[in-house]
């Protein structure tokens, strides 16, 4: 069986729950401050390894309690974070989260360690090849990614790529996923751009996603909050991928895996009975 290897970042999460979010130089009242665990990257290994698949993790945290907490959950997950490395030089990623009461939320990301991810990393894919599925997504330094893109696809690899935060990368790394995976605004950055992946799947929140002409339908659900879910779904299609779904099924299992996660509070769901 291939592994799902995902190359990416992961953040202590501070969640502030509003009414709603402020104005530019307006200050609102929040309750109190909740402490989580996100980053695109470790979002997707979670879903992987939940949907079946061997899931590997393969990025920085730094040497403090955070760092040490989320490798330990990590694995209680059942991620491999043999390759995950603890680095002394920078605190662990953070990320400050904004939720108003309709579970729309706002963003703003300290990489820490996740920055100090460099091409130094990318022997940990040595023994990637045919088989495997690496993920990617794109709040690393693009130039390593697009290298890992490229390292694991010209070692037989399946590629995918997250394009969130959108960033512009080159057409020849995008050409090499299969699919690219964005969401509507990120679809329309692309389009603006120019660049047109030869594989690109679209989510569509509400109306659920389409990978060419495969469509697949999101349920109904009542949302608690929207984070993570997109990264539940591209985590769980990279798996459904790699255990040998065709496309369409691994689709509706990955829409599914999305509307669960938008149940919980939180990127990621609770913790698996020890």
């Amino acid at each position: 069986m291939g592994r799902v290897i995902v190359f990416g970042s992961l953040s202590q999460d501070l969640h502030l729950a509003m009414d709603r979010h402020p104005g530019p130089g307006e200050t609102v009242m929040s309750g109190d401050i909740e402490y989580r665990f996100g980053g695109k990257g470790a979002n997707q290994a979670v879903a992987a390894a939940r949907a079946g698949a061997p899931s590997w993790f393969i990025g920085r945290v730094g040497e403090d309690p955070h760092g040490r907490e989320y490798v330990e959950r990590l694995g209680r997950y059942g991620v491999d974070t043999s390759r995950l490395a603890i680095d002394p030089t920078a605190p662990t990623g953070t990320a400050i989260i904004y939720l108003n009461h309709e579970g729309e939320n706002m963003i703003v990301v300290a990489p820490g360690a996740n920055a100090r991810v460099s091409e130094d990393d990318l022997a940990l894919l040595d023994d990637c090849g045919p088989g495997d599925v690496l993920m990617v997504q794109l709040e690393l330094d693009l130039d390593v990614v697009a290298a890992a893109v490229r390292k694991a696809a010209g070692q037989g690899a399946r590629v995918i790529i997250n394009t969130a935060p959108y960033a512009a990368l080159p057409a020849d790394v995008l050409d090499l996923a299969d699919p690219v995976i964005a969401n509507e605004h990120e679809a329309r950055l692309l389009a603006e751009s120019g660049a047109e992946p030869r594989s690109l799947l679209i989510t569509l929140g509400t109306e659920g996603s389409r990978w060419g002409e495969l469509t697949a339908p999101a349920e109904r659900v009542e949302v608690v909050d929207t984070t993570g879910a997109g990264d539940a779904y591209c985590g769980t299609l990279a798996a459904r991928l790699c255990l040998g779904d065709d496309p369409a099924t691994a689709m509706r299992a990955a829409s599914a895996a999305a509307s669960r996660n938008v149940t919980h509070p939180g990127a990621q769901p609770p913790l698996p009975e020890a």
